[in-house]
């Protein structure tokens, strides 16, 4: 395996392509943007900010990490790393380096994941980001400072520090899709790849937390633009967690904490253990 950061970066102010020189990033109009001791790039500009802090808290990217470490989403980054390198063997770029960005990236968990599931021949170009800069900071500090496999990125999907055209793959985990920004940056040939919540994900928590559950939405929609429908998968299997921490982690790291009542939050803090469904659909779009 050989994973690398991905290098097509693009100034957030003007869109013209940054280059690195020592640790800083820089456009040719002269914007120029510090890398962090810890290894990332913060290139969300404050204009692009919605509040002071956006995204995931600290509190929150800690549960997720912990959660995520002890397994139980092994299956779901088994699926999309198979999905990813499958569409890179399809594609026929085994022998060259095949470029993927995480969009909304969290703690890194699916690109490291990517990266320990690539086969030695195929070479990675590996770019996580997202918004909170909590989640890139703590993705950063889990990468090898002095060998990284990763480029990690504060930025907005809103608005990708990205070259236009440079990536095979995107991944967009359980995040807020811009699909006008996944079809400027991947090329023609490349994947889009989904994954949401399925119907009954989390529903055992869910049925816990709030006095009743909403109507699911249809799974069918349309292609967005720029994109053809390749395949959509389910995937559903049950875990079980022993103890009050891991069930507060899950409960802290998704937004149901925020969205629950205060009485649903307490009958989840009274658990014990809890079995519950992972049920997510996977949805692959082709860059046309």
């Amino acid at each position: 395996m050989s994973s690398t950061p991905f290098q097509a970066l693009a100034c957030p102010l003007d869109g013209e392509p940054l280059s690195v020189v020592e640790n800083t990033w820089r456009c040719p109009a002269g914007h120029s943007f510090d890398i962090a001791k810890q290894g990332y790039v913060n290139l969300l500009p404050v204009q692009q900010k919605r509040s002071t802090d956006p995204g995931d808290s600290k509190a929150m990217v800690a549960a997720r990490q912990r959660f995520l470490n002890a397994g139980h989403y092994q299956a779901v980054a088994n699926a999309v790393s198979n999905a990813v390198l499958s569409h890179s063997d399809h594609e026929a770029v085994c022998n060259e380096r095949l470029s993927c960005l995480d969009a909304g990236c969290g703690e890194g968990y699916y690109l490291r994941q990517l990266a320990n599931a690539a086969p030695s021949e195929q070479a990675l170009s590996l770019m996580g980001l997202d918004i909170s800069k909590w989640a890139v900071l703590n993705a950063a500090k889990q990468d090898d400072n002095q060998a990284p496999q990763s480029s990690w990125v504060v930025g907005s999907n809103a608005h990708l520090p990205v070259q236009t055209a440079t990536l095979d793959s995107v991944l967009c985990m359980f995040g807020f899709p811009v699909y006008s920004e996944f079809a400027r940056v991947l090329k023609t040939g490349g994947m889009l790849l989904q994954v949401e919540a399925g119907p009954h994900h989390l529903r055992e928590l869910r049925e816990i937390i709030y006095p009743s559950l909403k109507e699911e939405r249809p799974n069918e929609r349309e292609a967005p633009d720029g994109f053809a429908h390749l395949q959509s998968e389910p995937l559903s299997y049950p875990i079980t967690l022993e103890g009050k921490a891991p069930i507060a982690d899950l409960l802290s790291m998704t937004p149901h904490f925020y969205r629950a009542s205060a009485e649903g939050r307490v009958r989840a803090e009274a658990l014990e253990a809890l079995t519950l469904t992972v049920d997510v659909r996977m949805v692959q779009w082709l860059r046309i």
